[in-house]
């Protein structure tokens, strides 16, 4: 049977309370181990989202911590309660960026040996800087599912000791110690929003928010964000069991994962306010926003929590603060978002007009987009081609827009003037 909305509370509140896998006190105990080596990131306020929400927006700043995400606390927190003789056989793990960085910066800072199986053709910034972290790096496999089962292997021959990326009790407390923070530096929050993949940092968060705003005696809404074509969350919640994607498919890789950890699922099915989904279209619309409102480079997956308040999918959030989660974004994969996030915002625009080929037509094409207002930004202009008919010529169009009325208003002139536009972008 449903809950409602005042039983769940009721029930998170309870929850909050029983027997979890990971504690407050755990969490607090991270934060001791963490003192000296990871950097307090900072919470800086977004006036502009605030205006879109109608609330008091922060933003906890991960992307600005070492290695460029949350990732190596967790990984920090692990390897530091290793055993001498566990130190000695080394760490493995498996990662296509920041769980690899974090793992390599943790394990320089104690010592260990450390190998990352990443996948063949993993982005060129984040193999270089692992490699930079001083760990070892094997490419094996062609997505991190592959990478993860040649590490486990890996660890079982070997002896190495194999760092999960989430599922894992000190991982867990780890990334939980952001919440602490979020608690200290913004007292008055109302809602916590953050990205979620396996989970790890989603479950650590949580319980240590939960636990402090029990003792507070006040309620504090912590909320997950899923990419729509890699949510294996909400219908997992739904089911109250692990339901595996049987496809993923998002610019936000650093959450692309297609089933959930048991050890975070079982601590978010019981604190957990909600988790939402936004499309790749407001994705791309965040991390637009938050390089030109707030000056952020921020990676797909940390830009969610941003996403899920620009689409209206979190209701009365009042004080809020959105982990940027990561800052690991790969400049080619930027340059792909920038243009799809330009184009969701009707601010680019690409048409491809078919026309026959006389002298004049281009120069008339020129002269109706720069009276409305649009600039060209490049023109393609092809003879050739299996579409294409014996004395006919394709242009294909790159405009630089104001929005999608500007859009429409320019379409509208090409069409008056006889052509036929097809909108590429």
């Amino acid at each position: 049977m449903q809950q409602n909305s005042t039983e769940k509370k009721e029930a998170r509140t309870v929850n909050a309370t029983s027997d979890l896998p990971v504690t407050l006190a755990d969490v607090e105990e991270a934060r001791d181990l963490l003192a000296e080596i990871i950097a307090l990131t900072p919470i800086e306020s977004s006036r502009a989202l605030g205006r879109m929400t109608g609330s008091e927006v922060f933003f906890k700043c991960e992307n600005l911590q070492r290695a460029g995400s949350f990732k190596v606390r967790g990984a920090y927190v692990r390897m530091a309660k290793l055993s001498p003789e566990e130190r000695a056989r080394g760490v493995v793990a498996a990662s296509a960026g920041n769980h690899a960085q974090g793992v390599a910066v943790a394990a320089k800072a104690l010592g260990i040996k450390a190998k990352i199986f990443m996948p063949v053709g993993v982005a060129l910034p984040k193999l270089a800087a692992t490699r930079g972290h001083g760990a070892e790096v094997v490419l094996h496999g062609y997505n991190v599912d592959e990478s993860l089962a040649e590490a486990e292997r890996y660890a079982s021959e070997t002896g190495a000791v194999f760092v999960h990326p989430y599922n894992n009790l000190d991982v867990v407390a780890g990334q939980g110690t952001i919440g602490l923070e979020i608690l200290d530096q913004v007292p008055n929050v109302d809602t916590i929003i953050m990205g979620v993949g396996g989970g790890g940092l989603l479950a650590g968060v949580s319980v240590a928010v939960k636990a402090r705003a029990k003792e507070l005696g006040r309620e504090i809404r912590v909320i997950g964000v899923q990419a729509e074509n890699a949510a294996a969350y909400p219908p997992s919640l739904a089911a109250d069991a692990l339901v595996p994607l049987k496809k993923v498919s998002t610019m936000a890789d650093g959450i692309a994962v297609g089933r959930p950890g048991q050890l975070p699922f079982s601590i978010i099915r019981e604190l957990v306010d909600d988790v939402v989904t936004v499309s790749e279209d407001s994705l791309a619309r965040a991390l637009i926003f938050l390089l030109e409102r707030s000056k952020m480079v921020v990676e797909p997956a940390g830009a969610v929590g941003v996403a899920a308040l620009m689409e209206g999918k979190i209701e009365n959030p009042g004080t809020t603060v959105v982990v940027l989660s990561g800052g690991n974004i790969d400049p080619m994969l930027m340059l792909k978002v920038i243009q799809r996030g330009l184009a969701a915002a009707g601010r680019f625009l690409t048409v491809r007009i078919m026309l026959n080929d006389r002298p004049g037509s281009l120069a008339t094409i020129s002269r109706i987009i720069a009276e409305n207002d649009a600039n060209v930004t490049g023109v393609d202009h092809t003879r050739v081609g299996g579409s294409i008919s014996m004395g006919d010529v394709s242009i294909t169009v790159n405009l630089e827009t104001k929005g999608h009325e500007h859009c429409e208003i320019v379409l509208t002139a090409l069409r008056a003037e006889g052509f036929q536009p097809i909108v590429v972008h």
